[in-house]
């Protein structure tokens, strides 16, 4: 938990970050007649006009693409020339820099005002007959880069080298190790293959090593693991220690991190998108999401009921923000019991400058924790991303959740997961700024 230096610290953040948007106000009001509104207006109708641009170019083709690439360019471009030519960049400047350290100073008050709860890890046995398997594809060539299979057979571990040429049924690998005597699975390779390894560990109530030699690795990041090295991984097979996690279930096929449905998962199931991502996508997603081909989703999230839906994704333990699904969003703990689950409905340019304003506060987005999750459809079968990987599954399609069946071995020295920041809501700025404690638990 957060000691008493830690709340006193926050506290004066959190004055700080109040002290900081209160002198914005300050200017904004000092500049009303030297252009002070015109610079708020201007600003806003930039993030506007932008976001409409975006969306005109993401949902149609043609002219009106290309009219929505050079709205999206032109719109912020435009504010900066607007206050240049008005003399009003000084002000513009200090108001950005002002409301900046408000922001940095609200997330750093809620860093410190979060209690500090890290997965819980216990000791573990080193064990004697470890069985990895390798793909040396994947990553663009990290097992190989790092030595994995070297610096694995040198701590005692059987490697099961995949062959790229030959596709290989990695949970029948598995099986089979487990068959054999092996008292700890591993792999070295993307989040699809450590989640199909992982079932049959869990299935087995063995160990299960997670070798960051992946694209992304984000299982691997939210488990606190070195992304940079993956062969630091492997310390957990001489001085590890362990962690019991959660494993997510779709359709009786297990996931680590995260199952998409709609726009998303009909773009990874074209051949083409491997080479040629934002090509792919751009292509398709006009038909996707405005066309014929449009596909709307429905979904019982426990007892709430979602409709229409164009987009939805559903993780292993929710992730801290949907403002961060991108790329860099972390989930701060695998072994809460929960799916995390979001949903997006965006249907003309008017809502998507509405999620570009109020973010996770729009209409257009749904976002939501549940233990059961049905997805259901007007088709009979729908294409669904399970961790990065295209499948296609007949409807309703059931995500639940498997709390505390994975054994994961993990070095016992490691990056670890940092604090994450939940969105900075200004009401819980102001209880911690004035004395009012946040409720233990609140998000």
């Amino acid at each position: 938990m957060t000691g008493p230096g830690g709340g006193a610290a926050a506290r004066l953040l959190a004055r700080l970050a109040v002290l900081a948007a209160v002198g914005s106000v300050v200017v904004l009001l000092l500049a009303v007649g030297e252009g002070g509104l015109v610079i708020v207006v201007a600003a806003f109708l930039g993030v506007v006009l932008c976001a409409v641009g975006i969306w005109w170019f993401v949902a149609h083709r043609g002219a009106l693409r290309l009219l929505g690439a050079l709205l999206a360019v032109a719109a912020p471009a435009a504010v900066v020339v607007l206050f240049a030519h008005d003399g009003l960049w000084v002000t513009a400047l200090i108001l950005a820099l002002c409301w900046a350290a408000a922001l940095a100073c609200a997330r750093a008050a809620l860093r410190r005002s979060r209690p500090k709860r890290s997965m819980l890890a216990v000791a573990a046995p080193r064990p004697r007959r470890p069985v990895l398997i390798m793909n040396p594809k994947s990553g663009g060539g990290k097992v190989g880069r790092f030595g994995l299979v070297e610096r694995a057979e040198e701590l005692g571990a059987r490697v099961i080298l995949l062959d790229p040429s030959a596709p290989a049924d990695v949970a029948a690998l598995a099986r089979e190790a487990v068959a054999g005597g092996a008292d700890l699975l591993g792999v070295a390779g993307g989040d699809g293959t450590q989640a199909l390894v992982a079932a049959v560990a869990a299935e087995h109530d063995l160990p299960f090593l997670v070798v960051s030699a992946g694209t992304r690795n984000h299982f691997a990041m939210d488990l606190g693991l070195d992304r940079t090295d993956p062969a630091r991984c492997l310390d957990a097979l001489t001085d590890g220690e362990e962690l019991r996690i959660d494993l997510g279930d779709v359709a009786g096929r297990p996931f680590v991190n995260t199952v998409s449905f709609g726009v998303y998962a009909d773009v990874v199931q074209r051949p083409e998108y491997r080479d040629d991502k934002a090509g792919t996508a751009l292509a398709l997603m006009p038909e996707l999401l405005l066309g014929e081909g449009v596909r709307r989703l429905d979904a019982q999230v426990d007892d709430t009921a979602l409709s229409s839906q164009q987009a939805l994704l559903i993780s292993n333990n929710p992730y801290v923000s949907p403002d961060e699904l991108s790329g860099g969003g972390r989930r701060p703990s695998l072994d809460d019991g929960e799916l995390g689950v979001v949903g997006i409905r965006v249907e003309d340019a008017t809502q998507a400058a509405d999620l570009a304003v109020r973010g996770s506060q729009s209409t257009g987005l749904t976002v939501l924790t549940a233990h059961r999750v049905e997805v259901t459809s007007a088709a009979d079968e729908i294409p669904v991303a399970v961790d990065g990987e295209a499948l296609r599954m007949p409807t309703p399609v059931v995500c639940t959740l498997r709390p505390g069946a994975l054994r994961v071995l993990v070095p016992r020295d490691r990056p670890g997961v940092p604090v994450p920041v939940p969105p900075v809501r200004w009401r819980r700025i102001f209880d911690l700024a004035f004395g009012r404690t946040e409720r233990p638990g609140a998000r």
